[in-house]
């Protein structure tokens, strides 16, 4: 009797590096994670856990935030954070900050 043969496992990162579209996906949530890292020495203590990595687009990166108080104060230092990733060598010439709701929702600011 033949059995089937069954395919072999995949791991996660091997679909998502053999996915053309997935391994942009995540090569893009990488380099705004790097974004993240570089900036968030600079932001308050008080909500460095509560930022987030957002989109990368074309010079353009966005900050996820809980309310409108950070998202207030990340406007206030938007041009320090922005001098910093430049300095760095990151091409980022407009930081656009969203309010994220406790549903997971986005709203735009800025």
């Amino acid at each position: 009797m033949h059995t089937p043969r069954r395919p072999s496992a995949v791991s996660v990162l091997q679909a998502v590096e053999s996915a053309p579209t997935l391994a942009h996906l995540s090569q893009m949530a990488s380099q705004s994670a790097i974004r993240l890292a570089l900036i968030r020495p600079l932001i308050p203590k008080a909500l460095q856990g509560a930022v987030q990595a957002g989109a990368l687009e074309e010079g353009s990166w966005c900050l996820l935030v809980p309310n409108s108080a950070a998202a207030a104060k990340l406007r206030q230092m938007t041009p320090s954070l922005l001098e910093v990733l430049q300095a760095r060598g990151h091409a980022v010439t407009k930081l656009r900050i969203k309010i994220v709701t406790t549903t997971g929702q986005a709203g735009f600011r800025r």
